[in-house]
């Protein structure tokens, strides 16, 4: 065994401490995946420069847009 493992298991304590800070760091990066796979980030400038004008009016992928009514968009689902 490695010098490093022996002194995990001779400390009993780190070993939840370490498995919290490998989780935290999988859910930063799957969180950081998610966001470069969004629609406004783009990786291949040659084929679409400019990704987010392929949107539609009504995807709203900001939380306020001040400029644009919400009530006379096109709505996909049931009415409330």
């Amino acid at each position: 065994m490695s010098q490093k493992m022996i002194s995990a298991v001779n400390h009993s304590a780190l070993i939840p401490q370490f498995f919290f800070i490998c989780l935290g760091m999988g859910g930063a990066s799957l969180y950081l995946f998610r966001l470069a796979k969004g629609p406004h980030v783009t990786w291949n400038k040659t084929n679409n420069p400019e990704p987010w004008n392929k949107l539609d009016p009504s995807y709203q992928y900001k939380f306020v847009a001040i400029t644009t009514d919400y009530k006379n968009l096109k709505k996909e689902g049931p009415n409330f």
